[in-house]
């Protein structure tokens, strides 16, 4: 992983990951605009408009640049097609953040949550010396729980029932990973 510092960017072997810009917004919407990808994530409306994706998108660079939180486009490092988008928090109390992603339906199945999330952990470790990273995923949805294996996160409890969302309640499953 490459940081850029100047252009906050992280760069992988396929992907470049970057701030959002208002170009991003109707292609955010097109993607996030989709049942089974609100149906996996905790805190995204449905059905998603234009409006949210520019107001989710608004404090996204100066959250960076004051080291609150790192949301990130995940985007294909030689076309710019965006995939998806990245977070991670940063409680510098604690030195801990957690990680989040979503990845267009379209492009499921490529590797490029796995991908992303290992450079976002290394920025986290490597750039700002974070002690530990977690994450957490519906148990409903085991792909998200896969991706963070691969990138060495374990394990570390289930709250049961602890969201309801489309009249049932889900488990909400935590993995984490220490430097």
């Amino acid at each position: 992983m490459k940081f850029n510092r100047k252009d906050k960017t992280l760069e992988t072997e396929r992907l470049q990951l970057r701030l959002f810009t208002a170009a991003d917004a109707e292609q955010v919407r097109s993607l996030c605009d989709n049942f089974t990808i609100f149906k996996t994530t905790l805190n995204m409306p449905y059905p998603y408009s234009l409006e949210c994706a520019l107001s989710w998108m608004a404090n996204h660079e100066r959250n960076f640049t004051e080291d609150k939180l790192y949301e990130l486009a995940i985007t294909n490092k030689n076309n710019g097609q965006l995939y998806g988008a990245i977070a991670l928090s940063n409680q510098r109390l604690h030195q801990n953040g957690e990680m989040a992603y979503w990845i267009g339906k379209p492009f499921w199945g490529n590797g490029y949550a796995t991908e992303a999330a290992r450079a976002m952990l290394e920025f986290a470790f490597e750039e700002k010396n974070y002690h530990r990273v977690y994450a957490r995923y519906f148990k409903s949805n085991p792909a998200s729980g896969r991706v963070l294996e691969k990138c060495g996160m374990v394990y570390e409890g289930t709250l049961k029932d602890h969201v309801y969302k489309l009249n049932t309640f889900e488990d909400l499953i935590y993995y984490g990973i220490v430097k």
